[in-house]
């Protein structure tokens, strides 16, 4: 996977819950554009693999590649007054009066190198925690932050759309993804599964459904027979991507997760090459693989 015959990408805000990454493709026939998925990464965790972040974010610089994060990028459970609060779960770099402030600077500082990459920012439960208790958006002080060091990232809310647009001339194309931190505890043998019927019925427009939130970690295809006003039917197939973490919390055999009887979590990400020949759909396509 790298990004191959593109002059250029543009992050636009077409609406309020879309953000339409606009690939100007050069004159060759076939273009690319890598997109990496991640989620959960509770990146200021003491149980957060940083050496494997910093591994698939040098994976997308190499590969010229776009990251959106779909929620739960921070923990931020170890601020004044909150309850899941434990000593034993925060960084020496943020064991300060000013937590919600150092987790933002440090932040600032793992990610910077990577800002170009960092395409979408989603909310994660723990992010929206921060808001309705502290009156603090994580998310979009780091979007800024992002911004301010080259990026051209957009921040959602805990769900959205992005699109992305490949523009070759007056012709274009484009597939569009439904992404959602996600709910739920995700079942300790459906791992979530049963969830993409669901969300098949009420995304319909939506040719990938990503989701995060349960630390699982598996794609499934749903394929639908549709009908065009000519009359004729076609068969199409929608694509749900389940985000795994980065945090490793099993092996301590201790702690919360251990005590409610919670297996051992897939972690790292998924990437999603995205390319366009012809311009029509049964001539473009998406690759799928599994970054561990």
């Amino acid at each position: 996977m790298e990004r191959f015959n593109v002059e250029n990408v543009e992050i636009t805000r077409p609406g309020p819950n879309v953000t339409r990454i606009k690939v100007h493709c050069g004159s060759k026939d076939a273009s690319t554009l890598p997109v990496m998925l991640t989620a959960d990464r509770h990146w200021d965790n003491p149980k957060s693999d940083h050496a494997l972040q910093l591994k698939h974010l040098e994976w997308a610089k190499e590969r010229d590649a776009l990251i959106v994060d779909v929620g739960d990028l921070f923990c931020a459970m170890q601020g004044k007054g909150d309850r899941r609060a434990s000593k034993g779960d925060i960084r020496p770099e943020h064991d300060t009066p000013n937590y919600l402030g150092a987790l933002s600077k440090t932040a600032a500082e793992f990610f910077e190198p990577y800002a170009k990459h960092m395409a979408v920012f989603f909310h994660g439960n723990h992010e929206t925690s921060v808001i309705k208790h502290k009156e603090y958006d994580l998310t979009d002080r780091l979007s800024h932050d992002i911004n301010r060091a080259g990026g051209q990232s957009q921040k959602m809310g805990y769900s959205g759309f992005v699109q992305v647009q490949f523009i070759r001339g007056r012709a274009s194309f484009s597939w569009t993804m439904y992404c959602a931190h996600g709910s739920g505890g995700g079942g300790p043998v459906t791992k979530g599964v049963i969830g993409t019927n669901r969300r098949a019925v009420f995304q319909p427009d939506a040719d990938l459904v990503a989701t995060g939130h349960i630390h699982e970690s598996w794609v499934m295809e749903i394929t639908r027979e549709r009908v065009l006003q000519s009359g004729q039917t076609y068969i199409d197939t929608q694509t749900h991507i389940q985000i795994p973490t980065y945090k490793e919390e099993y092996l301590s055999h201790k702690g919360w997760h251990v005590e409610r009887g919670a297996p051992p979590k897939p972690m790292g990400a998924w990437a999603i090459e995205f390319g366009c020949h012809r311009y029509r759909k049964r001539e473009s396509e998406y690759q799928i693989m599994r970054l561990k």
